[in-house]
Parts: C-alpha cells; sequence; structure tokens
C-alpha cells in the first residue's frame, strides 16, 4: 500500500525530498539535546537553585520520563492529526518550555518546565515517520538512516555541548540557545514541511487501545524493537560508565578531556544512511548479523584498551572501540526503523511510538546494570555486559528473519 492510497498531500512550499531529509536530520538533532544535556547540567542547576540532592536528581529524571508520556501519548496523534500542524505547536511547547526552564526561579517550576520539555521532545519520533513517508519505499531506509544520522549526532553531541556553553556563560544560556534554535527550525519547518493527512478514523482512546494488538500482530515490530532495546541498553551502559574510567590510568583524562572524546562517537553516525541504503538494496539481515558483531567486537576492544599501559595506545584502542560500537548501534536502529515504516501506514506514529518506548526501556536496563557491574566489578564487567547485549542481539538474528526483508 503506497502513501498516495492513504493520505492527502500538499505542501505550503515546494521543497525537495533530499532537503526535506535534511531538514528532518536537523531537526531531530538539535531537539533531542534538550533530553541528555541535563545529565551534565545536573551540577550547576542544583548549586544555582540550591536543590537538595534529590531534587537534583530529579533533574534529568523527569526529563526522560517525560519524554516516555510523551512517546506513549502524543506520537500515536500523528495517526489522528495532520502531522505538519501537530510537529509545530509540539515544538512549540518545548520552545516555551526550554525558556521558562532557563527562567525558572524555584526548584519546582524548573522540574514542571523540564518535565514539560521532555514530553515535548517527542516532536522527534513525529518527524521520523512524516519524513518517511514523504519518500518511496525503496529509498526509506536510506532517508530515515540521514535523519537517524542527525539523532544519533544530537545525542553525541548534547553533553559536550551543553558543558561548553555552561563553561561560556551558564547553564541557563544553554536552555536559552536551544529556545532559539528550536525556533528557528520551527520557521523552517512551518515554511517548508509538507502536510500529511492521517488515514486512521478512530478516536484517541482507541489508538491507545489498539497499542497491544499491534504488538501481537506486528512480529516485526516485536522483533525489531527487541534488538533495538538490546542495543539500546550496550550504549548507555557504555557511555554511562566510560567517563568514570577514563580519568584513571592508563588514559588520565580530565573533564575537557572526556568532553573531546564524547565526540569520537559521532564518527559512528556515519554508519546511518549506509545502513539504510543497504537496507533498501534487500541486506537487511546480514546487516544486522554485522551490527551486532560490531558491538560485540568493539566491547571487547574497550576492555582490553583498559589493560593497555601505553597511553596513546590505550586511547587509540578505546576510540576505535567507542568508534565500532555507534557504527553497530545505529546500523541496527536504522534498520529496525525502516523495518517498522515499511509496515502499516495508518498506524505508523502508533508503531514508532511503540518503537522507540520499547528500547527507551532497554537504554534504562543498560544504564541500571552498568551501575551494578561497575560497582562490583569494575570496567571489564561493564565491557561484559554491554557485550552480553549485543550477544543477545546476535542470538536473535541466528534464530529469526522477520524484518530482515
Amino acid at each position: 500500500m503506497t502513501i498516495s492510497e492513504t493520505t492527502r498531500l500538499a505542501s505550503p512550499k515546494h521543497l525537495a525530498e533530499r532537503s526535506l531529509i535534511w531538514l528532518g536530520a536537523i531537526t531531530t538533532g538539535v531537539v533531542v539535546t534538550n533530553l541528555f544535556a541535563p545529565q551534565i547540567l545536573v551540577g550547576l542547576i542544583g548549586r544555582s537553585l540550591a536543590m537538595t540532592a534529590v531534587q537534583a536528581g530529579l533533574v534529568s529524571t523527569l526529563t526522560l520520563l517525560g519524554y516516555a508520556l510523551g512517546l506513549v501519548l502524543l506520537v500515536p496523534l500523528i495517526d489522528l492529526v495532520e502531522n505538519r500542524r501537530l510537529i509545530l505547536r509540539t515544538l512549540g511547547c518545548a520552545i516555551l518550555a526550554a525558556l521558562a526552564t532557563a527562567l525558572a526561579p524555584t526548584p519546582s517550576l524548573l522540574l514542571l518546565a523540564t518535565f514539560v520539555l521532555g514530553a515535548s521532545c517527542a516532536a522527534i519520533q513525529m518527524m521520523v515517520p512524516l519524513v518517511a513517508s514523504m519518500v518511496a519505499p525503496e529509498r526509506r531506509g536510506q532517508a530515515i538512516g540521514e535523519v537517524m544520522g542527525g539523532l544519533m549526532i544530537g545525542i553525541l553531541l548534547s553533553r559536550p555541548a551543553a558543558s561548553l556553553i555552561a563553561d561560556l556563560s551558564s547553564w541557563r544560556a544553554y536552555y536559552l540557545a536551544s529556545a532559539i534554535l528550536m525556533t528557528l527550525l520551527a520557521g523552517a519547518l512551518g515554511r517548508y514541511l509538507p502536510t500529511l493527512q492521517p488515514a486512521a478514523r478512530v478516536g484517541y482512546v482507541d489508538l491507545l487501545r489498539s497499542f497491544p494488538k499491534l504488538l501481537r500482530e506486528e512480529p516485526v515490530l516485536r522483533v525489531r524493537a527487541w534488538t533495538a532495546s538490546l542495543v539500546m541498553a550496550s550504549f548507555t551502559a557504555f557511555w554511562s560508565a566510560v567517563a568514570l574510567r577514563l580519568p584513571d590510568a592508563p588514559f588520565t583524562l580530565d573533564a575537557k578531556g572526556i568532553a573531546a572524546f564524547a565526540l569520537i562517537g559521532v564518527a559512528g553516525a556515519a554508519a546511518t544512511p549506509i545502513a539504510g541504503r543497504w537496507g533498501d538494496k534487500g541486506w537487511a539481515r546480514p546487516m544486522f548479523f554485522v551490527a551486532h558483531l560490531c558491538i560485540i567486537g568493539s566491547l571487547a576492544l574497550c576492555a582490553w584498551a583498559g589493560v593497555i599501559e601505553s597511553r596513546s595506545a590505550a586511547l587509540m584502542v578505546m576510540s576505535l572501540g567507542t568508534i565500532l560500537l555507534d557504527v553497530g548501534i545505529t546500523a541496527d536502529q536504522t534498520l529496525g526503523r525502516r523495518a517498522v515504516n515499511l509496515l502499516r501506514p495508518e498506524a505508523r506514529g502508533r508503531i514508532n511510538g511503540l518503537f522507540v518506548a520499547l528500547f527507551f526501556v532497554g537504554g534504562g536496563v543498560g544504564s541500571a546494570a552498568a551501575s551494578l557491574a561497575w560497582s562490583y566489578a569494575g570496567w571489564t564487567a561493564v565491557c561484559a555486559v554491554a557485550a552480553g547485549f549485543g550477544l543477545l542481539g546476535l542470538l536473535t538474528d541466528l534464530l529469526t528473519r522477520t524484518g530482515t526483508s
């Protein structure tokens, strides 16, 4: 079933397919920084507003909880509400919430603003299916890959960018800069984003009730969300602990060195359009194997780097392992996104919301597992746990062919 059979399309101003993809990549990359920047800013925010330890810990937690709620309650609306209008309104809420965060005078108002900001970041997951809908199925993987590339770059740049802005000015300046950038993007989206009228003709409550049914009826969604959850667990396990390992020998990096190291992972984002393009050519199954083998091998390299005596050699091996890890993770994510966006056009919002919500759960599991592994056995155990998630993904590849066409 093609998109023309299920929707009515129009455009306020013609925008070439290539430019639309780039606009989608930039939008997702900018908006997603709001989800991860609090992790680096929480100390500054807490001291500035004289927050208790519990209140400071809630800054990042409420942002991510808001995002999770937005995935479940807001993203499905793209199956019900005209997509361009919904994205602009959600992005507008994100702009106001970022401004409210920047100006918040008390801890309670800041926590409320960050929660709303997190929920409004659901606009990211509205953009991905909209861009996918505008591209022919045979090029959908490449398009999704390029948008996901922007998303991954935004995730990896969020912490160092927030740290740099805070060092130059203050934590409030980060949220102000975010609001300005999102306002500029909203102007571009309002001018150029095509409209997409959803095909679903059901009520909002019925949309939410359809989640279990979609999971039951779509094995591709189940399998691809499962492997996406596993690789996200590997990602968060690694990045949750690597900042604890790098200050020690043989790496001996300071805070600025760790921030610079985080930029290395951006190289892995280059894998997203390549993975999507190869998926379009029918090579998704071998690419899943390669992605999960990359994750396992990369973590073996990272564990080895921790016992190398030479600082330069250790940093080189750790950098290579980090790049390979991000290549494997972004490849799985891109191919999984491609697979689920080839499913029911009339349920694309719910499918994307479920897909992201489930791998979001995987991220939480990975972070918790890394914390336990680090506490009991250190860096090597963290790498082993993260590699174990990759191994489960590889076993899934061997046991099923679902979502690999």
